[in-house]
């Protein structure tokens, strides 16, 4: 090759380089579209499930629980997966998966078979959440990560948004298979846009076996912690959720135990030795524990306590998202200049700020003052995501992108699982407590006063717990940094020692 032509390939390189990152984004940014939207225009059309399939409310809720079980199941496998063989052949096999079970939910004669193809599209969707964080950080470099993750994250936030208006509009058209049949073209039109856009993966060079006991361990796990937090949810059976939780515990305890003697681990504990990594894990599982809990929350106060009908409360409910839509890429942004763990905790405070003022929400509330007091939280929210999500991805080690991403979207995942019993039984507690009720009562049937009680309560305990740990997180990076800089210290003056001594020889 020639002198100019090694010029004219310089200079398409990174017209290339571009070419291949926004390709990746905008595929990708289908995928977790999708993704986002199907779970909320699904939960709308539950009610019309059940009258039109002859099924009951008991039923119709593992119509969402199989889903969930099964991205919650399959998404470290999938990310495992990713590690071993090219991430964009295994997203696309994802996308074409539930883009197919999209199709058999629309058809399904009858609800078992809806459960069914729910769980497969489950498996679809474990490979895109899994996968696409770590097909995002390859294509992007390290100072502009923090953008291509807040678009995934602004992305997912208008699938957030639009879910609800999406769902309305096409149950009202053509019913609830409508609701599933839409995700057909769109899933065609991505994985095209994958196959034809997104650049090839990094794979490993060394061969790697795939962990089929630490993944029927952690089957076993995942399928009794899912499990018994939905029965303690719905308030029956809590022998059985208490023995399933603690059947998850001990589970979780023998994978660690052979996932630490195995040469070929599925999930190689080494990887949770960066104290970045691991706590930056932790924090998303409370981000996500508190959005849940805060999600779930929000619509009994609206429509109990202030009485609005469900168009008014449904509007109120997308100021959040919006909110996130438009600040997660600003964050991202921010993240690649002024660095991601500052960015994550100031959107924590944020939260935590934002919990605050929904604790002073009462019966006088008004829908200016709702939405002043949920801005701290919806910008928060938005600039929290996508910079954790660049820490987390930024401490991974290379050839661990695959796993680290899955491990990012379970910790999501599980702290989605948890945050809505758990918060729902504290705010049950209280409010049935302060009205003196007897602990069987539902909780909607508890005096105004009692739910307003009970939402102060529970909202100042959440900016609590996310003030406390993000101190805690505060505390623990600054005793990281500063044993960064002694190991620096101590490395740089043995290297002038060493030098010295050679001087003097």
């Amino acid at each position: 090759m020639t002198k100019t032509q090694e010029e004219q390939v310089n200079k398409l390189k990174p017209e290339t380089k571009s070419v291949e990152k926004w390709g990746a984004t905008l595929g990708i940014s289908i995928g977790v579209f999708i993704f986002a939207l199907d779970v909320y225009i699904v939960n709308l059309g539950l009610p019309m499930m059940v009258e039109s399939l002859h099924t009951s409310f008991a039923t119709i809720q593992w119509v969402v629980l199989s889903y969930l079980l099964a991205i919650a199941i399959f998404v470290l496998s999938a990310a495992k997966l990713g590690d071993m063989w090219s991430k964009k052949r295994l997203y696309i096999i994802g996308m074409i998966i539930f883009t197919i079970s999209s199709l058999l939910c629309g058809l399904a004669p009858n609800v078992s078979f809806l459960i069914a193809f729910r769980a497969l599209q489950g498996l679809g969707a474990a490979f895109m959440s899994g996968l696409g964080t770590a097909m995002i950080v390859e294509v992007f470099p390290p100072e502009e990560r923090g953008l291509g993750l807040g678009i995934r994250a602004g992305v997912f936030g208008l699938g957030i948004t639009l879910g609800p208006t999406v769902g309305g509009l096409l149950i009202h058209l053509g019913g609830w298979p409508l609701i599933f049949l839409v995700n057909v073209p769109i899933g065609i039109v991505g994985s095209l846009i994958v196959a034809r856009l997104v650049p090839s993966s990094v794979v490993s060079g060394s061969k790697q076996g795939f962990d089929l006991i630490g993944t029927l361990i952690l089957t076993l796990t995942l399928t009794c912690f899912t499990l018994g937090i939905t029965l303690l949810q719905s308030g029956s059976s809590s022998n059985t959720a208490l023995t399933l939780l603690v059947v998850s515990v001990i589970s979780l305890a023998c994978f660690l135990v052979v996932e630490s003697r195995l040469l070929e681990p599925m999930l190689d504990l080494e990887i949770f030795r960066s104290l970045e990594f691991s706590l930056g894990l932790a924090l998303r599982f409370l981000g996500n524990f508190v959005m849940a809990g805060v999600i779930f929350m929000l619509p009994f106060f609206l429509e109990l306590v202030k009485h609005y009908p469900t168009e008014q409360a449904g509007l109120l409910l997308a100021v959040p998202p919006i909110l996130i839509v438009l600040t997660a890429p600003i964050a991202g942004i921010f993240s690649d200049r002024f660095g991601a763990s500052i960015i994550s905790l100031t959107g924590l405070v944020l939260m935590a700020v934002g919990c605050l003022l929904l604790s002073t929400f009462d019966t006088e509330l008004t829908i200016l003052n709702y939405i002043l007091s949920i801005i701290p939280y919806g910008v928060g929210v938005g600039m929290f995501q996508s910079p954790n999500n660049s820490a987390i991805m930024g401490a991974a080690p290379k050839e661990r992108l695959g796993i680290a991403s899955g491990l990012l979207s379970l910790s999501r995942i599980l702290g989605q699982t948890a945050g809505v019993p758990l918060v729902g039984a504290l705010f049950s507690f209280v409010a049935i407590a302060s009205a003196k009720l007897a602990p069987n009562i539902d909780v909607t049937k508890a005096p105004i006063e009692a739910l307003v009680f009970g939402t102060q309560t529970t909202f100042r305990i959440i900016a609590a717990l996310l003030m406390v740990s993000t101190i805690l997180a505060v505390f623990l990076w600054f005793l990281e940094r500063k044993k960064a800089k002694e190991s620096k210290t101590l490395l740089g003056y043995e290297k002038s020692t060493r030098l010295l001594i050679t001087d003097h020889s």
